[in-house]
């Protein structure tokens, strides 16, 4: 990949009209984000007055080497970490402001997320762990029933429904996790290293796949990668060093 560029991402309050590309108003910001950790009474900055902006049917790449913070910033955009400061905005709302029940609403409502473990429960099929999601949302049983063999159609295993995790392929395990990902029909899908732990030919079926679910549903998507294929394939590629976002030239 290219070298990155010479200055981090500008600083955004999230609240104007268009993105520096003119392509509309964000979906997502992150705001003067900043992550510490307490390693032994010594602290470890991982994040440092980060800034991001995704405007809502972007696929964006974030790249760099294993723990600079690729997975941090993720859970963080994701509301599954709270920054030591700043703030993530979707849609205008500043997501640490809202309370637990909240948001644990909007992460099953408006986010789906893909990780480089599948987390299938073993014992399920995958019909039943692609509705978990629905389930979770009281949406009833033949409602979650319908939108999760449409997710399951989507990835292209409509026929592998009513097989558990271990009768399943690792490549077929991760579609089954990212057709969980979108059965809420999310506004974004972050996705961490989806590709990982996958042979060559299936990490092609998977990043050919995220391509085709946001070009043809409109998903926007974040993917933190080492995999120069995928993070090609995205619209947009962001190197993380020294804390910062940095837009790859």
């Amino acid at each position: 990949m290219s070298e990155f560029a010479s200055a981090p991402l500008k600083p955004t309050t999230c609240t104007s009209p268009t993105d520096e590309a003119g392509a509309g108003k964000p979906l997502l910001c992150a705001i003067e984000l900043e992550k510490t950790f307490d390693d032994g009474g010594r602290l470890i900055t991982v994040l440092k007055d980060l800034e991001l902006s995704v405007v809502s049917g972007e696929r964006v790449a974030v790249v760099g080497h294993s723990g600079v913070g690729k997975s941090t910033l993720l859970h963080i955009l994701g509301s599954l970490e709270k920054p030591t400061k700043g703030k993530v905005v979707f849609e205008g709302q500043d997501l640490f402001a809202l309370g637990p029940r909240a948001l644990a609403e909007f992460r099953n409502r408006q986010l789906g997320f893909v990780f480089q473990f599948h987390y299938l429960l073993a014992d399920f099929t995958a019909l039943e762990n692609v509705a978990m999601p629905a389930r979770i949302a009281r949406l009833g049983e033949s409602r979650a029933r319908q939108l999760a063999i449409e997710a399951l159609k989507s990835v292209g295993l409509s026929n592998k429904a009513h097989r558990r995790p271990a009768e399943l392929s690792g490549g077929e395990q991760q579609l089954v996790a990212i057709a969980r990902a979108i059965v809420m029909r999310p506004k974004l899908v972050l996705a961490d290293e989806p590709t990982g732990n996958l042979d060559a030919h299936t990490a092609e079926e998977v990043t050919n796949l995220l391509v085709r679910l946001n070009t043809e549903l409109g998903i926007t998507m974040v993917v933190a990668t080492h995999n120069e294929r995928l993070a090609r394939q995205m619209r947009r590629v962001l190197r993380l060093k020294d804390g910062r976002l940095w837009q790859e030239s």
